[in-house]
């Protein structure tokens, strides 16, 4: 769901809570429920509200990094804002900033949290379910997953309740982009000009350009030996063995090189037995005719065994094992 779609259904659902509050005041409804907690409406960013996400955006909400749409996005919890909201340092932040709501109590609270969801500043978001519909919805076979991050969806119903995950759709101050594209056309300028500079120069990136390609050979030697030695360790010691695993991965640089060296991680295969199976069968059988379900006869390599302890009733019922997918 993007943006613009769900702004249309916040509106929708907007419009019916305002026509069912008025049918509440038509009959006479108690309407102090509904004076304790802001509605969230969609809306223009107004200027408190920018004044809370500023103020948040410096905190230290211990955001990770989550993948909305196909973009990367800062994901934080309701309940590290909601403590930022309470600390010493927003008091001192209202008194140097007056646009900062003041709070006093927990609704109020509630309210100058959902000022970040009214100006589509911060929405809510869950977690996507790789196995929802057994990946057969439409499109679902072209959601690529990164490996460590979530990948979220927005909820029509945005909520104030510490245990939910909200992502920052406000990118904040574009002083930054702003410094990096002048940065990024001044040096494409040098580049340019490079035919017009000093000889000494020009000799110092002609070394700096072989000691980049020097590293570039370096890291292809590195790949193809890595393929080297787990082809062989496949063989010898399997399921083998990777140098640097996290090489290829979606990570940071550093993090590229961390650990030194793993074993190739084995995927589990899910087999549903014949067993299973024709077990199923006859519990449906069962249950369609009333009849109490065949039992069913397995045979192994073993050699059989003669009890010679007390007869004991085996139970005949068929039993269906569940296969539970592995979730991150």
């Amino acid at each position: 769901m993007t943006v613009p779609e769900f702004v249309e259904k916040l509106k929708a659902q907007a419009r019916a809570q305002q026509q069912a509050a008025q049918q509440q005041a038509a009959q006479g409804g108690q309407q102090q429920a509904q004076q304790e907690q802001q509605p969230i409406t969609p809306g223009p960013p107004s200027p408190e509200a920018l004044a809370v996400a500023s103020f948040l955006k410096s905190q230290d909400l211990k955001v990770r990094t989550c993948i909305l749409n196909g973009q990367r996005k800062d994901m934080f919890k309701v309940k590290r804002a909601l403590r930022a909201l309470q600390s010493p340092a927003y008091t001192k932040a209202r008194s140097k900033n007056p646009l900062l709501p003041e709070i006093t109590d927990r609704p109020s609270l509630e309210n100058c949290f959902k000022l970040l969801p009214m100006s589509l500043l911060a929405l809510r978001v869950s977690k996507v379910d790789p196995h929802e519909g057994h990946d057969h919805a439409p499109g679902a076979h072209k959601t690529k997953r990164v490996k460590g991050l979530w990948t979220v969806k927005i909820e029509q119903q945005q909520e104030c309740r510490e245990d939910l995950h909200f992502v920052w759709l406000w990118e904040g101050s574009q002083i930054k982009q702003k410094l990096y594209a002048v940065g990024a056309l001044a040096v494409i300028f040098a580049i340019v000009l490079f035919p017009l500079w000093p000889m000494k120069m020009r000799l110092g990136v002609w070394y700096l350009s072989m000691g980049m390609l020097g590293l570039i050979g370096l890291f292809f030697v590195m790949a193809i030996f890595r393929l080297i030695l787990f082809a062989i360790t496949m063989f010898v010691t399997p399921p083998g063995l990777w140098l640097y695993p996290n090489l290829f991965e979606d990570v940071g640089f550093f993090d590229s090189f961390r650990p030194l060296w793993g074993w190739q991680e084995e995927k589990k295969k899910k087999k549903k037995s014949r067993a299973t199976g024709s077990a199923s069968a006859g519990a449906t059988m069962a249950a369609m005719t009333g009849q109490p379900a065949p039992a069913s006869a397995t045979t192994t390599g073993a050699a059989p065994q003669i009890s010679t302890g007390s007869t004991q009733q085996r139970n005949l019922a068929p039993r269906v094992e569940e296969v539970f997918d592995d979730k991150d």
